[in-house]
Order: C-alpha cells, then structure tokens, then sequence
C-alpha cells in the first residue's frame, strides 16, 4: 500500500512552511525530499513521523489515517543528522532501546532483543561493536547504529533528516552506497531529506523537488535530471549556464548562433545548460563567439571558463576535447543540449 500525503499545510502563525503539499510514495520505495534551506523537507517529515502536527490536510498509509495514530503506533524509525545515540548506553544497548521501552504485554525477551541487535550488527557491518559506547566510534560509525537502531523496531516506515550531514564528503559517498544496500535488503518504505542534489539523484527511486514549502516537481531521479519543469529545478539539480535567447520559426537563436528548436513556440526563452553539453570549436564553425578566460585542469577533465556577450560560462569537458587551446583565444560554443523556459 503507498504512503499517500493530500494537500498538506502547516502553518506558524502567519509564517506557512508547507503549502498543499501532496505526493505519493510507491510501497517498499526510496524517496528523497531535495531542496534548499528552510524549502519544507524536515517539517514534511517531522509530521509523517508524529513529531508535528499538520494545520491541514491527510496523510493515509496502508489504507489508514496515519495522521490518527501516535508515533509509536505508526512504527516509523527516524534517524537524525546528529545521531542523537545515548552517550552513556552500549552500541547494543542503543540498537535494542525500542525494543526494550515497549510496554510489558509487547517487549520482546532479553533473548531475542539480543538476537535481533546481532542480526543488526551485522546488516550495518559493525560485528563485535556491540560492546563499545559511541563515544569509541567513527561519526560514520554512529550513523550507522543510528540506522540499526531506527531498524530494530522492524518500521513499516524508514525517516531520514539529513543522516549524513555531519560527514565529509568520502564518508557521505562510502554510506550513499551502503543504505542504498540496506534498503533493498530491507525493503522499508524510506523518505529520505537532504539539499545535496547528488545524493538524492545517486540513492532514491523517486525525487520530490521542494522550494519554499512546494512541491515543484516530482519524478525519477533520472525524469527530474533530464527534465526539469522550472529554470529552478534545473538550477538546482547542479551546475548550470542560463543565457537568453529568442525561438524564431523552430530556431533558438542564441547569442548570434542559430540552434534547432523545432516545435517551441516564438518569444523570448531563457536557455539552460550543463557544463557538460558544450561543444567547443565545432566542426563546420557552429555555435557562438566566447572568448576561453581560465582552464583548470581536474584529472581527466577539464574546467573552462568562458567568456561571451559580456557573460561568464562555465564548461567541463574531457580534457582530449580541448587539446590546443590556450587562455585568451577565441573559440565558438555550441550547447548541444538545452532547457528553454520562457522570459518574462
């Protein structure tokens, strides 16, 4: 059954962070809310998982009214960026904390809340660890019994705020790869938030794009990419060169090139485009004048900085495609892939 969020609000006073937000979560998949600071993410997750309620709206989960149900009735593990372990507990003791704080009538045995801390121990590759305190453990390391311990209670609903946000940058990539792991092992339904474009595009198996408490787009990490609804969306989604331009009878004309742009419609558009989507010095001498400022080379790319109708564009490419140039010399570039959006 998906988990089903309809016209969701919430106000604080007269300042609203969530607007009629509504989406829907396929059963045993990976989302991930993206977007910038103060956009909704985290208060969207914090009233799936009871820690706020809503001004209006319904979220439905399994065919019931989620929003009916206390925390611990939802069965949602959250896991939090600062890990928030209990300092003074075992990494077992902290895995196995739900488990224990359950009412008499529903507590497991100290015997399998013990089976189940190994069995956790071993999903997040922290065998014999069980002993130690997180005081004794790398901050990747407490992530992870972050995430055990969220698994313990077997949630039928996995929220994650930003759980690698107090990382750097290796260690965020080592952990994207292993809770994509643990999630397909699992199967739990996983609402993930985070403002790194990378690694909601690398982990989820749907995107919900938000800016100023709106869903603005929503898709696979591929359909949001390559897609984008909203010059914002594909500023977001990572590097970006905006330019403007005019579409005329199918063709974008373009700082003086003329570019196909068949079935546009006439009128001034703004014109998107990655780094990457450049070609430079094009055979048969396409594209426009620009003028190549910097080159930095980054192992096996190269990043240029480019200069044209009294603008900076930013281009990366593979560093056999700019053999031969040098800083100062005229060049011409050709976007060979590009959003219009119109102007004005």
């Amino acid at each position: 059954m998906p988990l089903i969020v309809e016209d969701l609000a919430k106000r604080y006073g007269p300042t609203a962070a969530l607007h009629d937000v509504s989406l829907t979560v396929d059963d045993g998949a990976f989302l991930a809310l993206l977007g910038p600071s103060g956009s909704g993410k985290t208060t969207l997750l914090r009233i799936l998982a009871g820690l706020a309620q809503p001004s209006s709206g319904a979220v439905r989960y399994a065919g019931e009214d989620f929003l009916a149900l206390s925390p611990r009735e939802r069965r949602a593990g959250m896991v939090f960026q600062h890990y928030a372990l209990f300092r003074h507990m075992s990494v077992a003791a902290n895995i196995g904390f739900g488990l224990s704080a359950r009412p008499r009538a529903q507590r497991p045995s100290r015997a399998r809340i013990a089976a189940r801390v190994e069995e956790l121990l071993a999903l997040v590759q922290l065998e014999g660890m069980g002993g130690r305190y997180p005081g004794q453990l790398s901050g990747g390391q407490q992530q992870r019994v972050a995430l055990a311990r969220a698994l313990a209670i077997e949630p039928r609903l996995l929220l994650l705020d930003e759980p690698f946000g107090a990382l750097d940058a290796k260690v965020r990539r080592d952990l994207r790869r292993w809770l994509r792991r643990v999630h397909d092992e699992t199967g739990v339904t996983t609402v993930f938030v985070t403002h790194d474009q990378d690694e909601a595009l690398d982990l989820a198996d749907q995107v919900a794009i938000l800016s100023d408490g709106r869903i603005v787009q929503t898709g696979s990490p591929a359909e949001v990419y390559e897609r984008p609804a909203s010059p914002f969306v594909f500023d977001f989604l990572g590097a970006a060169n905006r330019l403007e331009g005019e579409v005329r009878a199918g063709e974008l004309r373009l700082l003086g090139a003329r570019l196909p742009a068949p079935g546009r419609p006439d009128g001034p558009v703004q014109v998107y485009f990655r780094p990457h989507d450049v070609a430079v010095d094009p055979p048969g001498g396409g594209g426009f004048a620009a003028r190549l400022d910097t080159a930095v080379v980054r192992g096996p790319a190269v990043r240029l900085e480019c200069s044209a109708g009294g603008q900076a564009i930013e281009l990366e490419l593979a560093a056999d495609q700019v053999r031969g140039l040098s800083r100062g010399q005229d060049v011409r570039l050709e976007p060979r892939k590009f959003a219009l959006f119109p102007r004005g």
